[in-house]
C-alpha cells in the first residue's frame, strides 16, 4: 500500500488519526495516512512546508510504529507499521555548498533522527543540460507537427522548436516576446 500526501496541506490528524462524530452522535476513529499505509509506504512531499506541530505528530509513528489515541472516550493504539519517504527543499530554494547539510535542510534533529536514510538530491547548474531537458519536456507536452490539405507538414507557431528559438533569441538579444497562446498552453 502506498499513500501520497503533501506536507503543505497535511494536519496532524490527517497524518495520524482523528475522532469523528457520525450523524447519530456516536464517535468513531478515522485513520490518517500513517494508519492507512500500515504495512506499506507513506510519501510526504513538501515535508519542509509542514507546520512543526504537525511534523511532531508523526514522531511516535516513526519511532514505535504505532499511534496512540485518547479522545472523546476512545483510548486505543493503532498500528502504523509503515515506511516514511519524505521530500523537502533546501532552506533558500537551492542547495548552498558553502553551508552544511544541517543548515541547508533546516529540520529538527528529533525528526531527522527517525529517518534511516537521508539523500541529498542536488541540481547542478548547467545551462546546456537545462536547455536540453526543457526542450525535451516541452516536446513531450506540446503538439506535434500538423499537416495541411496537401499533406505538407506545418509547424505550429507555438511548437517546442519555435518557442525554444524565441526563448534563445530573447536570451541572446534581451528583446522579443513569447505569444500569449504559448504561455497559456504551457
Amino acid at each position: 500500500v502506498g499513500i501520497y500526501t503533501s506536507g503543505k496541506g497535511s494536519s496532524a490528524a490527517g497524518l495520524t488519526a482523528s475522532v469523528v462524530r457520525d450523524k447519530a452522535g456516536e464517535f468513531y476513529l478515522e485513520g490518517g495516512a500513517m494508519v492507512m499505509a500500515d504495512g506499506g509506504v507513506v510519501c510526504i512531499d513538501e515535508f519542509d512546508k509542514m507546520r512543526p506541530q504537525d511534523r511532531v505528530a508523526i514522531h511516535e509513528a516513526m519511532e514505535q510504529q504505532t499511534i496512540s489515541i485518547a479522545k472523546a472516550g476512545i483510548t486505543t493504539v493503532l498500528n502504523a507499521r509503515t515506511s516514511v519517504m519524505a521530500a523537502a527543499n533546501p532552506v533558500f530554494g537551492r542547495y548552498d555548498d558553502l553551508k552544511s547539510a544541517d543548515e541547508n535542510i533546516d529540520l529538527m534533529t528529533t525528526i531527522l533522527s527517525r529517518f534511516d536514510l537521508i539523500f541529498l538530491v542536488r541540481d547542478f547548474r548547467d545551462e546546456a543540460r537545462d536547455r536540453q531537458i526543457c526542450q525535451h519536456v516541452m516536446g513531450i507536452h506540446m503538439s506535434k507537427p500538423t499537416s495541411n490539405e496537401e499533406g505538407v507538414d506545418e509547424r505550429d507557431k507555438d511548437s517546442p522548436e519555435v518557442i525554444a528559438s524565441q526563448v534563445q533569441q530573447i536570451a541572446d538579444t534581451g528583446e522579443g516576446e513569447l505569444s500569449v497562446a504559448a504561455l497559456k498552453k504551457y
